[in-house]
């Protein structure tokens, strides 16, 4: 599993910043904004934002590899994709850390074994709740599960919106962001490629 390892390199250790540094530190951001920590509708807003935000990048402790290692065998054969669509998805961009809103499309043809449905959407959550971009977050779940799956091909699409362009900067509200990732015979094979991509576009 030397890809999930390198993938999961980066992961935080939550011992190096206590959860009062934090609420300090979220303190100090409400003084620099012109706030008053100290007021009554503030005092508990440090707390809260630490708790917030240890939900929002949960992704930095936990390891996709383990919940991809419980597969199953007898499936009489079976052998054609598998899609699973509309996976709610919400994430934080690297650059601004505001959120990624959107949905992901994930395929993958099995070589001799499959995977529980919900363990596919809960890849795809390990990696959105951490600093993203779309790019990197489409490819990190498709070669986790082609690797944890020893799959045939998978395929990702995520159709997102970035409030640090609809929110801030050049404000433009409507507008998302569409990524693909192929991998083995998703790559290799239009064929498999173009009925993928007529599924999930019904």
């Amino acid at each position: 599993m030397k890809l999930v390892k390198d993938l999961n390199k980066d992961q935080k250790n939550t011992n190096e910043v206590t959860d009062l540094q934090a609420e300090e530190a979220f303190r100090l951001i409400l003084k620099w904004i012109g706030e008053d920590p100290g007021r009554e509708g503030l005092l508990e807003t440090p707390k809260r934002v630490t708790k917030a935000f240890r939900e929002y990048f949960k992704g930095y402790t936990q390891n996709p590899a383990e919940e991809l290692k419980k597969t199953f065998g007898d499936v009489d054969g079976y052998d054609d994709m598998v899609v699973e669509k509309n996976i709610s998805l919400e994430s934080h961009c690297e650059h601004h850390m505001a959120p990624i809103i959107g949905i992901a499309h994930v395929a993958y043809i099995p070589k001799n074994k499959v995977v529980g449905l919900s363990k596919l959407a809960r890849t795809v959550d390990i990696f959105s709740k951490r600093l993203q971009t779309q790019e990197r977050l489409t490819m990190q779940i498709a070669k986790t599960l082609m690797e944890c799956l020893d799959a045939k091909g998978v395929a990702v699409t995520i159709d997102a919106s970035h409030q640090c362009m609809t929110m801030r900067g050049i404000k433009k509200e409507g507008a998302t962001t569409v990524t693909n990732y192929f991998l083995g015979s998703f790559k290799e094979d239009l064929s498999h490629q173009n009925r993928y991509l007529r599924l999930i576009s019904k």
